[in-house]
């Protein structure tokens, strides 16, 4: 089991923005060493820089679909930091929200490229570096989203993809039972990220209509992932479920 009073290094992906940017900023203020990874360095580097902890953050670049640049951050991170204790796998993208029948198949697999195989490659990674350090073992934690649960209109490549990572999730907590892995999952609903404020102008709801939907602050989807990171191995959160109150998630519509 890792030694809650060791040097505590994570890897986030998609640390630039959004959610992954707000669960950087926790940990690096929690004290832990963090990689923060993305495709675009400057918004990493102004996670790195906003969080006051710059000396203890290493920014790498990388594309999560594409397995070899997933293999090069995290041997970076084993490089600079000699282990890797906590994987936030949160890097996704969305596609268009057009009828299911208009959806091009390159949006189709460039959803599942990120949000699945891309997922998945973090995992498989997160693994081979877990397994082998000394102490041995690690945590994951995988974003999932409502969407992992319940669809929006219009959004079968994302919620078909964030439907999978529930599957992923349950299949490396039981395979990572061998090797000290906690595996767990969030799902956001609503956070007042960049890219949901346009749910404050209005969304398409199930039965049709259009509605304003409430955000809650991003920061504290950041410190949900931290209460998870900071759990004994021992201990698991399989399903963390985190999300506006007055967001229409429960009932009918």
């Amino acid at each position: 089991m890792v030694d809650a009073t060791a040097s505590r290094v994570a890897l986030v992906t998609g640390a630039g923005s959004g959610i992954g940017k707000a669960a950087a900023l926790a940990l690096l203020a929690d004290g832990w060493k963090v990689v923060l990874t993305g495709r675009r360095e400057a918004p990493l580097q102004e996670t790195a820089q906003q969080s006051g902890a710059a000396d203890r953050a290493l920014v790498v670049t990388s594309d999560v679909s594409d397995p070899a640049s997933v293999r090069a951050v995290f041997d970076a991170a084993v490089s600079a930091f000699g282990r890797v204790d906590l994987l936030f796998n949160n890097a996704g993208i969305g596609a268009p929200a057009v009828p299911l029948e208009d959806l091009s198949v390159d949006d189709w697999r460039a959803v599942v490229d990120t949000n699945l195989s891309g997922m998945f490659y973090c995992i498989q990674n997160a693994f081979r570096v877990m397994k082998a350090q000394t102490p041995r073992g690690g945590r994951i934690i995988n974003n999932g989203s409502i969407s992992a649960h319940t669809p929006r209109p219009n959004s079968i490549a994302y919620t078909a993809t964030k439907h999978a990572v529930m599957g992923l999730t349950k299949t490396a907590s039981l395979d990572g039972r061998k090797y000290d892995i906690a595996v767990g999952q969030i799902d956001v609903g609503n956070a007042g990220t960049e890219l949901a404020q346009r749910l404050t102008q209005g969304v398409m709801q199930a039965h049709g209509a259009v509605a304003e939907e409430p955000l809650m602050d991003v920061g504290i989807v950041g410190q949900s992932v931290l209460y998870m990171a900071n759990l004994p191995l021992e201990a698991n959160v399989m399903f963390h479920t985190v999300m506006a109150t007055k967001m229409p998630f429960a009932g009918r519509g």
